[in-house]
């Protein structure tokens, strides 16, 4: 699937978008864009739901500060081949398989096209996922995990009764069904009132604007196979401590109004792996790179501070 291209969202310059074989022989989509005289390249990992579209306009505050950028969506949405007959069904077996299809995206297009040092961002999902790469991998100078996905926020639901749901519906085998209460569709321009993502209502409709073209980049609520597959990724990063070292420095960029994920979880890790520096951003819920400016300017400075450029904010 080609990159979608809105009139208030046009993507990076020169972006080039191809596919990679993943695990199992998926297909997934993925893109990059190399400005001139390019002094390094930033890999960024969107989270569970998200489409490469989202992230046009941090590509192009990246590229203004001399990077080339590139990107991917995770099997299972965005432009990537899906797992299960429902499109809309936000569902993955392992996180592993997550992982293996990064590893595929670094060997088939970033380190063949893109120029080095390599750096990383990975929001929520895509946070969790390069932390589990960078036990392992040696590919990028620095790396930035934004909100990441290290403790699952369960609101009102207690995590016995979870448990529990889980065991159930492991016992049955419907790892397929939709979590109680979860939206069937991707979330539109409709729903922006109480989202617990961003404050920042004019990127809110940009970024919807993309499925009123191609519906299907979206998907709606994760499956139990899903949560079960995110609670034994958590648990990996959780169990990590003093002993464990990641593969480059990292940056960990908490959202003070975070509803989605488990901040203290975050902090904790942060202050526990060695190597893991740690800021918060007070004023921005769970999508801070789709927040409001005074949120992203904030981010943009920790990535001139973190990492450099040619054009600090």
């Amino acid at each position: 699937m080609d990159l979608v291209v809105t009139p208030e969202n046009p993507p990076p310059e020169n972006a080039r978008c191809v596919t990679v074989a993943g695990i199992g022989g998926l297909a997934i989509r993925a893109m990059y864009a190399i400005p001139r005289e390019a002094h390094g390249t930033v890999l960024l990992i969107g989270g569970r739901g998200d489409y490469m579209e989202r992230y046009f306009e941090t590509m192009r505050d990246l590229m203004v500060r001399g990077f080339a950028v590139a990107s991917f969506d995770f099997r299972g949405q965005g432009g990537s081949q899906r797992l299960l007959s429902n499109p809309f069904r936000g569902h993955i077996g392992d996180f592993s398989d997550y992982v293996a299809d990064l590893e595929a995206v670094m060997s088939q297009m970033v380190v063949p096209n893109c120029p080095s040092p390599i750096y990383a961002i990975g929001h929520s999902t895509g946070g969790n996922v390069l932390l589990l790469a960078l036990r392992q991998h040696i590919w990028f100078a620095r790396t930035i995990v934004l909100a990441p996905l290290i403790g699952l926020n369960y609101a009102n639901w207690p995590l016995p009764v979870v448990r529990f749901l889980l065991r159930l519906n492991a016992m049955f085998g419907l790892g397929w069904m939709y979590l109680p209460g979860q939206n069937r569709k991707p979330m539109g321009p409709e729903d922006f009132p109480g989202n617990p993502l961003t404050s920042d209502e004019r990127r809110w409709r940009r970024d919807s604007a993309p499925l009123e073209v191609v519906p299907t980049l979206g998907v709606g609520g994760p499956t139990f196979s899903w949560l079960r597959a995110a609670r034994r990724a958590t648990a990996q990063l959780q169990a990590m401590g003093q002993r464990d070292r990641l593969s480059c420095p990292v940056m960990v960029v908490a959202a003070g109004l975070d509803r989605v994920v488990d901040g203290e979880a975050i902090r904790r890790f942060a202050a526990r792996v060695p190597g893991v520096a740690f800021t918060m951003i007070r004023e921005s819920l769970h999508e801070i790179l789709t927040e409001r400016d005074e949120v992203r300017n904030q981010f943009l400075a920790i990535f001139d501070s973190f990492v450099g450029g040619d054009e600090p904010a």
